[in-house]
């Protein structure tokens, strides 16, 4: 949608990113923004994956008339389906990645592999009398480059060198950030789908146009969380794939992060993906997880992957 078609000038505008199949999220804040009177919405990528609602969630967005921007995991399912060859071939056999597999299949046997194809990677803003602002899932350079703690000040500064635009704003981290840089600021929108700072809450970004500058306004949903825990089962996902689905689920119950630390603890092990090497990974850790609520608590217990904390 091109800005020049607004009738009025652009006051909010929300960046919602993060979903990850998670379509009761998704209706929630879709419900939030209609009542705060935002003029336009950006979906920012990582639409799909992780969670098995892949397809209704795009075409939810749709529905919306809401665009959206190219995430990594929008195009690890694309890469999938095509057999992209940056993907080790062993993946596509390995019981640890069905869930991808998965997740793949649903939506592109709903049509939607080619929309993703041609998302774009950045969106630019430029509204007349404020601030410049781009929109990536990680940075303009790597939609797996995320604005967050652990990103360098010296990559920051070669980031707005390359792309000097007032507000930068990424996702992918699943953690909301906001970050000066000189005259730039750099902002996180969280995750809508998949939170990892503990907060079980759908959460989103509002900027809101004032005295030529965004302000940013980070909001957070609450949901029917048990209805989007439920939804691994009743779609048949997580009777039909690997260990990675249920590590998905147990970051939606737990608001934390899972996966990747046992991916790294893994590699660095030399060890496979497989329910033997998460217990060790368990042990080494002596992991135990919080559980944020009673839905929470219900699903990590019943899991027999973790012990509640």
């Amino acid at each position: 949608m091109s800005d020049v078609l607004n009738q009025r000038p652009v006051q909010r505008i929300a960046i919602v990113s993060d979903i990850h199949g998670n379509l009761p999220a998704l209706e929630a804040v879709a419900a939030d923004i209609a009542v705060t009177g935002v003029d336009r919405v950006i979906v920012n990528g990582d639409m799909v994956n992780r969670g098995p609602q892949g397809s209704a969630v795009l075409r939810r967005i749709v529905e919306l008339g809401w665009e959206m921007t190219l995430g990594n995991h929008d195009d690890l399912l694309r890469m999938w389906m095509t057999r992209d060859p940056s993907l080790p071939k062993t993946w596509f056999d390995d019981s640890f990645w069905q869930s991808t597999g998965w997740c793949a299949h649903e939506i592109a046997e709903a049509g939607w592999l080619s929309r993703i194809e041609a998302l774009p990677y950045t969106i630019t803003i430029n509204e007349p009398g404020t601030q410049s602002i781009l929109v990536s899932h990680g940075s303009p350079r790597h939609y797996r480059e995320g604005y967050g703690k652990h990103l360098s000040d010296e990559a920051i500064s070669e980031i707005v060198e390359m792309h000097p635009h007032d507000v930068l704003v990424g996702s992918h981290t699943h953690i909301a950030m906001e970050r000066h840089w000189g005259r730039h600021l750099v902002l996180n929108s969280g995750a809508v789908g998949a939170p990892f700072n503990g907060d079980t809450r759908a959460q989103y970004l509002i900027l809101r146009r004032e005295y030529g500058a965004w302000i940013p306004e980070f909001r957070r949903v609450r949901y029917d969380r048990e209805a989007a825990l439920e939804a691994y089962e009743a779609t048949g996902y997580l009777e039909a794939v690997g260990l990675s689905g249920w590590l998905y689920r147990l970051e939606l119950a737990s608001a934390r992060s899972l996966l990747v630390p046992f991916m790294m603890w893994a590699g660095r092990s030399d060890g496979g993906l497989d329910r033997s090497v998460w217990q060790a990974f368990v042990e080494d850790r002596s992991l135990q997880l919080d559980a944020p609520d009673e839905v929470g608590r219900d699903v990590i217990a019943k899991s027999g992957l973790l012990e509640v904390a």
